[in-house]
């Protein structure tokens, strides 16, 4: 009984400092620092989303890249400087663009309030507003998150799961940050927009076809990746999506239930009786999937955020203060 009692008053202090830290973010946390801080990332976001759409895309993969990876602190921004050793060199983080179009939202940023807003809630409200121009639902973020003052290239496989990843594994990544399977499922489904690079699609193709695939896609994604060892430098993908590419919908997981899934893991979903109803769910109605999908990424914007006197707030996002 005795070690029962240390052990609980032990772990309470924990628990409290986790539930305390979460508390710290908050709606509108910038309305006295710097009230237009939200409308100027909406603003610029709209802005660069119709001169490059494909940055709302890259919107929510960083906050997915960024939040798994320990915390939502921006880590995944800094570049290779000064002692740094930036998580963009991961192979995990193989495809990623748009890194310097953050820079533009954070000057506007600058310009209105100097060293106010952080680059991780840059992160987050790029995604909740990124998310809207692909056509998902309108959500509300809190915010109050600080910057990272270091990368941990050396973690990001131990917490970014890979496209060729067993659904259990997968499934257990995303429910140690608290997202659940219907969770994991919705986010997923974030694969309904953007592309793949043939580097990441070959090993279905060649030497054998995977069964898996429907044929007639599997020639398609053959004429996209006509050859088993693609340059990864070249400009040879294929987009998840062929009929609504640029639209976070269902149509997604209606292309799983005919065998024409991306990558390994989205073909999982199907195949996993853990998965396989939550994504029939999803197929037959597009608002569950975005109730889902809002649900799970609010979640993943929250995970283990630095607040208070932890961390900075970066002048400019890709190098630390000190640099």
């Amino acid at each position: 009984m005795a070690n029962y009692s240390t052990f609980v008053f032990l772990l309470l202090p924990l628990l409290l400092h986790i539930r305390y830290v979460r508390s710290e973010l908050q709606l509108n946390y910038y309305s006295e620092s710097c009230r237009r801080a939200e409308e100027i990332i909406k603003e610029q976001v709209a802005t660069l989303y119709h001169k490059h759409g494909n940055t709302a895309v890259s919107w929510i993969r960083n906050l997915f890249h960024d939040c798994m990876v320990k915390s939502c602190d921006a880590s995944i921004y800094l570049d290779t400087a000064n002692g740094v050793e930036s998580e963009k060199e991961s192979p995990r983080n193989f495809g990623m663009r748009n890194f310097k179009y953050i820079e533009t939202i954070k000057q506007a940023l600058e310009k209105e309030c100097p060293n106010t807003v952080s680059c991780a809630d840059i992160v987050a409200l790029s995604a909740r507003d990124g998310l809207f121009w692909l056509g998902g639902p309108r959500i509300e973020m809190r915010t109050g998150r600080k910057d990272s003052k270091e990368s941990y290239l050396a973690e990001v496989e131990k917490y970014l799961p890979n496209h060729n990843d067993s659904m259990s594994f997968v499934l257990s990544q995303f429910q140690s940050i608290g997202i659940d399977t219907e969770g994991t499922v919705a986010l997923l489904g974030a694969h309904s927009v953007g592309r793949v690079h043939c580097v990441n699609l070959v090993h279905r193709l060649y030497p054998t076809v995977d069964p898996t695939i429907d044929p007639d896609y599997a020639r398609y994604l053959k004429g996209r990746c006509p050859s088993p060892d693609p340059d990864p430098e070249a400009v040879l993908y294929s987009r998840f999506d062929r009929e609504t590419t640029m639209i976070l919908d269902n149509m997604y997981y209606k292309n799983l239930l005919n065998n024409k899934g991306l990558l390994i893991v989205d073909q999982e979903l199907v195949n996993d009786p853990n998965t396989s109803p939550f994504v029939e769910k999803m197929a037959a109605d597009n608002g569950y999937f975005h109730e889902q999908f809002a649900r799970a990424l609010l979640i993943l914007s929250e995970n283990n955020p630095l607040t208070g006197d932890q961390g900075e707030i970066r002048k400019v996002c890709r190098y630390l203060n000190s640099a």
